[in-house]
């Protein structure tokens, strides 16, 4: 059994994915009523008798088609699509549970998901929490390395996601050199890297809403006007529009109520509202994630908030492996579809289920693209050793050496360094000292700064030094 979502608000359609992305999209088709004298049986018996309940039984367990897909099958069966849509409707209402958050917002959760949907997350608990699937798939020696390109990767993927146009290519840089922003793309994607960097070190600390202000500050520093950072609204003024059309397509709730709302989603959040029913820690974080963007406690900066938040409540609850990962970077891959899953979620009673499967394809890609990152890390690793075994060189001067056989135009300086590998600045300088030592790199002056570049035939004195 697994938790499908159905979540019911007060009088509020929620379209806020279409908020930044520049996706324009058809709305798709409102579900039908289901009718008052709707015969659940006589549909089963007419699916019977036309040798496709075996089919519907399994499209019910395995996927979470939105009417337009179901509407496809009732053309192809020949059935009435609202008889069939109804069916399908019964049968998701049959197990319904409500969780309710301190008395102000009303969820209702059906207990009998699709089978995807229990694989996804057995999966995620074999791999994302735990030592020992961890430790085979990232080596304990180059944790530190991994995570940070981890957090810049995410970072750039969730700046990007609320309009950052920058390439990254760019920013990593900018993030890698420590270099000071030069506009607002590049401030929102320093702010995103130190956001992402204070949750890691504060993941015990409980989500309240002073600690979500603070959150908020980190990541809205220098982009917004220094009476919104880090304060809920105060107005009832701000709308979510598609920024294609210019219409407003979501109006948040009111400011009086943010106070009783977040707190109702701090206790939902420290998991201090206790129900009769198993809810997965990781379906818990998508709905975070979802809730921190319909309840849009600030004037801007809200999706990363929100985003950055489910990161938050999956590293308290022991899925380390997820700081490893970019889950916006899946999202930004798939717009359109992330786009989706809202409109279904709205246009369909507001059934959450779709969010929440299109969120568990997003962990698993990012997981199968780290999973990918680490093998091939591995082996370019591992040829740079054999290549350099007869030198002295240490484990990150030999990555240095392995990025320029790569790219030959890199250059490095040592903040570079110190940031790419989370050292020392001493240690930093000695390693590119090391590497001109040996004749690999040469120096050359900036200004007042270093430069560390390859020497021209690295090739060749890469030959000498093999046996």
């Amino acid at each position: 059994m697994t938790v499908v979502l159905r979540i019911v608000f007060q009088n509020s359609q929620y379209l806020l994915i279409l908020h930044k992305l520049g996706d324009i999209m058809r709305l798709p088709e409102r579900t039908p009523v289901i009718p008052r004298d709707f015969d659940f049986s006589a549909m089963l018996t007419t699916l019977i008798g036309l040798e496709k309940f075996e089919e519907f039984r399994i499209l019910l367990n395995a996927r979470y088609y939105y009417y337009d897909k179901w509407k496809y099958r009732a053309s192809e069966w020949g059935v009435d699509p609202q008889l069939l849509w109804a069916t399908v409707k019964t049968y998701r209402k049959i197990s319904n549970k409500k969780l309710i958050l301190s008395g102000h917002q009303a969820l209702t959760f059906l207990i009998d998901s699709p089978s995807m949907v229990q694989q996804y997350l057995h999966e995620f608990d074999l791999n994302l929490g735990g030592s020992l699937q961890g430790e085979t798939i990232i080596p304990s020696e180059d944790r530190d390395r991994y995570l940070i390109s981890s957090l810049m990767e995410e970072a750039i993927a969730s700046s990007q996601l609320e309009g950052a146009a920058t390439t990254r290519k760019i920013a990593k840089e900018m993030l890698e050199k420590n270099r000071k922003p030069k506009n607002n793309a590049e401030q929102m994607i320093v702010n995103n890297y130190n956001a992402m960097q204070w949750i890691v070190m504060n993941k015990n600390a409980a989500i309240t809403s002073d600690n979500i202000k603070q959150l908020h500050s980190i990541l809205t520093r220098s982009t917004m006007s220094d009476e919104e950072v880090g304060e809920f609204r105060k107005g009832d003024d701000v709308n979510v529009v598609d920024v294609q059309t210019g219409i407003s397509i979501y109006t948040p709730p009111k400011a009086d109520q943010l106070h009783q709302m977040m707190e109702a989603f701090c206790a939902f959040a420290n998991d201090k509202d206790k129900t009769n029913f198993f809810l997965h820690p990781i379906t818990k974080g998508i709905i975070l994630h979802f809730l921190a963007g319909y309840i849009h406690p600030f004037a801007d900066g809200n999706g990363r908030t929100a985003r950055t938040l489910f990161y938050w409540y999956l590293l308290k609850h022991g899925y380390w492996l997820i700081e490893f990962m970019s889950v916006s970077r899946s999202i930004l891959s798939s717009k359109g579809q992330y786009t989706r899953a809202y409109l279904h979620t709205e246009q369909d009673e507001n059934d959450l289920t779709y969010f929440v499967i299109y969120n568990l394809k997003c962990i698993q890609m990012a997981l199968d693209d780290l999973k990918f990152y680490i093998r091939r890390k591995s082996d370019e690793k591992q040829r740079a050793m054999e290549m350099l075994r007869s030198t002295t060189l240490n484990e990150r001067q030999i990555v240095l050496v392995q990025e320029v056989l790569r790219v030959p135009a890199t250059v490095f300086t040592v903040k570079q360094v110190e940031t790419k590998f989370g050292v020392s600045n001493q240690t930093a300088r000695n390693d590119l000292n090391g590497l001109v030592a040996e004749g690999f790199f040469e120096e050359r002056r900036a200004g007042k700064k270093s430069q560390y570049l390859p020497v021209k035939d690295i090739d060749r004195k890469l030959g000498r030094k093999m046996p």
